[in-house]
């Protein structure tokens, strides 16, 4: 098969659930690389499912996964017909480990599946899927589902993903494969095991997708590329200004009065250099515009990556009402995005939008109750006695300091899980009565978004954005 040519355009992935399927398959209706994001995706088609599943997608795309007793197991366990009471709390699926229940690998598998399988539905445009490397226990299941659908490219930043191509190519084999797991403490090696044949009925090969690198320095691009198991097919070279997360600078003691990071010229990717390792790339953070994209092309990038423009997108999965929020702010020239050095529980930069009703606002964080009930972006760590537990900076501080957790760091720590989940209509609800509040990431470079929002005030569409970024 004769491979097409690449995306001038690629949708950010953005997690959890902001790059939805209709927003991705929009992007890719028009010619480029729509991209659905993993992360969460199993709580996220479980919650809509104990809603409802009101317009039937999910159900619909159930019927086509391969195998349907594993498609039914997930709609005996999670399905509500009519939605559920709204004064009662969703069911939260299992937490990740590294021995997995059967059921928390069929519904990453499945959920997985699902996402792509609407992503891709009505069309031949290619679709992606995103995800962090630092949430590693999820990676070879949600691989696998999302090849099951079809899945054309896979993007995978927030740390090094030297394991993807391999795990990519045996996968698409049905062979059984092993992924290294980061052990905090740990004097011996940790893996998580993963077998295509826990979905029986399957025949083999199936498509291999290809495989984009998030990265911010050209050294990883020379690092990953040395050896032919660990190289990817392509990079996304994606600057300190996106949004989500960043890579931490250089210099990591560099901290401004609130004490979160600055960046300065040495963080920034030499692009002759990328250029020269002879694998097509992309650009990302900061480059919303037209002329941005023409820079782009003129440095010899394939074209561009762009998040915040389609995350206020009417397909995205944000609420309409944390849109319209946003594109006000933008729209007055009133909205502020901070590096948020400690937010994040993975302990890289975390980009956050401030706004009065969301997380970001100290009184609102002071508020909630800290409590690890997703559990996503949970740290696997050796306990003392050999086994292993875990452990994020975001649950209880006497719970965190118990398992030998440094305190001091996790004391402005968000539970990102639960914040994001919220964004997009799906928070928990708590015995006290109240729902979890939202927390907006957003790329700091706001001269797209701005004038975007000036243009349509009341918002745009996917279509609109890639006119605006192709405009002579």
């Amino acid at each position: 098969m004769t491979q097409r040519p690449h995306p001038t355009i690629i949708q950010g992935g953005m997690g959890i659930a902001v790059s939805s399927s209709q927003l991705a398959q929009e992007v890719s209706r028009a010619g480029h690389l729509g991209v659905i994001s993993g992360t969460a995706i199993d709580s996220v088609v479980s919650r809509r499912l104990q809603d409802g599943d009101l317009d039937g997608s999910i159900r619909r795309a159930l019927s086509h996964f391969p195998n349907q007793d594993v498609a039914q197991g997930v709609l005996d366990r999670y399905f509500i017909e009519g939605g559920k009471d709204p004064a009662k709390p969703y069911l939260d699926v299992p937490k990740l480990t590294l021995k997995p229940v059967q059921h928390a690998v069929d519904i990453l598998v499945a959920a997985s599946f699902v996402e792509v399988w609407l992503a891709k539905e009505g069309h031949d445009g290619v679709i992606g899927m995103n995800l962090l490397e630092k949430i590693q226990l999820c990676i070879p299941a949600q691989l696998f589902g999302a090849m099951l659908a079809g899945v054309d490219y896979i993007l995978i930043g927030a740390g090094i993903p030297a394991q993807i191509p391999n795990l990519l190519n045996q996968l698409s084999l049905g062979k059984p494969v092993t992924m290294a797991v980061d052990v905090a403490d740990s004097k011996t090696k940790h893996f998580i095991s993963f077998d295509p044949g826990c979905i029986a009925g399957l025949s083999f090969p199936i498509k291999r997708p290809l495989f984009l690198a998030i990265v911010s320095s050209h050294a990883l691009v020379a690092y990953l590329n040395k050896d032919e198991i660990t190289k990817p097919d392509g990079y996304v070279i994606e600057g300190h200004v996106a949004g989500g997360h960043n890579a931490p600078p250089r210099n990591r003691k560099s901290k401004d009065d609130e004490g979160n990071p600055i960046y300065t010229e040495q963080d920034e990717a030499d692009l002759v250099k990328v250029l020269n390792s002879g694998s097509p790339f992309w650009l990302a953070g900061g480059y919303a515009t037209a002329a941005k994209l023409r820079e782009a092309k003129s440095h010899g990038a394939q074209g561009i990556q762009v998040g915040s423009l389609f995350a206020l997108a009417d397909e995205s999965g944000f609420t309409a009402a944390l849109k319209q929020e946003v594109i006000d702010a933008l729209t007055s020239e009133n909205l502020t995005v901070k590096t948020d050095g400690s937010a994040s529980p993975t302990g890289f930069p975390f980009k956050v939008a401030v706004l009065p009703n969301s997380l970001s606002d100290d009184k609102n964080y002071e508020k909630r109750n800290r409590i690890c009930d997703l559990g996503y972006l949970r740290t696997p760590f050796e306990r003392e006695n050999g086994g292993v537990g875990y452990r994020c900076p975001s649950e209880p501080l006497k719970t965190y300091e118990f398992k030998k957790g440094n305190v001091d760091e996790a004391q402005h720590s968000q539970c990102l899980c639960n914040a994001l989940m919220s964004n997009i209509g799906l928070g928990q609800l708590r015995p006290d009565g109240r729902t979890e509040l939202p927390l907006i990431t957003l790329g700091s470079d706001l001269a797209g978004p701005t004038t975007l929002a000036k243009l349509h005030p009341k918002g745009w569409r996917a279509m609109d954005v890639i006119n605006f970024l192709l405009a002579d």
